[in-house]
């Protein structure tokens, strides 16, 4: 049980170590585990709280109050695994209070601590990524060039771990007027809550039976061929499921509850709603001219899918799947094209392709309360975990900005390399990673 348990603790701690930016913290910290390793919990739990006192003397960054955070933290769990027959356990139980404290008081010197983006990794290969996203477990699919027909998948240590063909053969999934082997052209990706499925669209298919490719520019009476959803285990990394959608689907998002898989339809101006048990396309939903970002409340019961041909974003009712009722909300702006929204569902944060702001709607009142320049074409974007910064990839500006959200401030803006399009926020390690058009990944900490 011990061993488990000191396992449980060193993995933590390593992976505590990939965070740290300031290599003087780095080697204390390391320094001071090979002694505590060699400790019993009691004696750990004590020695990791005076680690946690000395880092919190010289600590200045938010990396850095993560750290002395985190360090408090495994000092209680400790103290809370000593035995109730032991000697140690009254004071035991008197420490988790004394630590609890400081550990309390750290958390909101983490708060309370502006932090800086900074570029600590730079990701290259055959690659030319239009969308880069996080499972939420530690794999980043990033959707490369649909002529490229390829998909990479890195870890959080930013080594490819496999590049996925979208090579696939159609009659295997149950499509049997389809012959032979076909390939897509993966644009996007979105994941199941729990990380075990990536869903990615396909622009355009290619192969016997499909004969008129998607564009851009195209009208809803043009007739375009339909496509498809790709369902990924993240474990094996394999194509499990295909599934047909509409014509030339943009961006697709999964419901937090895993129900259903919402598809953007850019061509035939529609919305294709998976279900996820089905696996199977169950109800379209016409919405417009060039629908595309797509984002659905913690709660399941509600998406706002962009009209980008509008100046409205459309609300999904998902309470109701037989009906899946549609309101609007009206005059956001021109050409609505990304969304956000934050996980209390109080507010949404669209990017407005026509006019080139940034804007932040009430889901109270509908309102819009206000808009920002972040730079020149601002694209895709992610919010931090606690909904406390906006991060907006500006694709003509070549550079990505953190917006406060309280109050709409831009705070920070850094450089990337050319056309950045995509990007994604892992809460674990506090990153974001860009995807440049261009032929890059760019990782930045914040």
């Amino acid at each position: 049980m011990k061993k488990n348990l000191w396992l449980a603790i060193g993995i933590s701690m390593a992976i505590i170590g990939a965070y740290f930016l300031v290599e003087k913290t780095l080697l204390k910290y390391n320094k001071a585990l090979e002694v505590i390793s060699e400790s019993k919990e009691f004696d750990k739990a004590n020695q990791l709280a005076k680690l946690a006192v000395e880092l919190g003397k010289s600590a200045q960054s938010k990396v850095e109050w993560r750290t002395v955070a985190h360090t408090w933290s495994e000092a209680i769990a400790l103290m809370k695994s000593v035995p109730i027959n032991s000697t140690n356990y009254e004071q035991a139980q008197e420490k988790i209070i004394e630590y609890q404290n400081y550990f309390n008081n750290t958390k909101d010197r983490v708060k309370n601590t502006p932090s800086k983006m900074s570029l600590i990794q730079t990701i290259r290969g055959d690659i030319s990524p239009k969308s880069v996203v996080h499972s939420g477990k530690g794999l980043f699919f990033a959707q490369n060039m649909m002529y490229r027909h390829t998909i990479t998948v890195y870890n959080r240590e930013y080594n490819l771990v496999k590049t996925i063909s979208d090579k696939v053969k159609l009659s295997d999934y149950g499509y049997e007027k389809y012959q032979g082997t076909h390939q897509g052209s993966p644009v996007e990706a979105a994941f199941s809550d729990d990380g075990k499925y990536a869903w990615v669209s396909n622009y355009s298919m290619y192969g016997s039976g499909f004969h008129r490719e998607g564009s851009d520019s195209c009208n809803v009476t043009d007739n375009y061929d339909p496509s498809t959803l790709y369902r990924i285990n993240t474990e094996t990394l394999e194509i499990e499921q295909v599934i047909l959608v509409g014509s030339v689907p943009k961006y697709n998002a999964v419901s937090p509850d895993n129900r259903f898989v919402l598809v953007s339809n850019w061509c035939s101006w529609d919305l294709s709603v998976v279900d996820t048990k089905k696996n199977k396309e169950i109800k379209r939903i016409k919405l417009g001219p060039y629908p595309r970002g797509i984002a659905i409340d913690s709660h399941s019961k509600k998406a706002y899918v962009a009209i980008m041909g509008s100046s409205y974003i459309a609300v999904i009712n998902l309470q109701k799947p037989d009906s899946f009722a549609v309101t609007w909300l009206k005059n956001i702006g021109n050409n609505p094209r990304h969304l956000n929204i934050d996980s209390a569902r109080n507010y949404l944060y669209a990017s407005l392709n026509g006019e080139g702001n940034v804007t932040k709607i009430d889901l109270s009142s509908g309102k819009v309360l206000k808009k920002i320049t972040t730079g020149n074409a601002p694209r895709s974007m992610t919010l931090s975990d606690d909904a406390e910064f906006l991060y907006v990839v500006n694709y003509y500006s070549n550079t990505v900005s953190k917006v406060r959200t309280s109050d709409m401030k831009v705070i920070q803006t850094v450089n990337t390399e050319p056309q950045p399009i995509g990007i994604t926020y892992d809460s674990k390690t506090h990153q974001i990673w860009v995807a440049c058009y261009s032929g890059s990944i760019m990782v930045f900490q914040d």
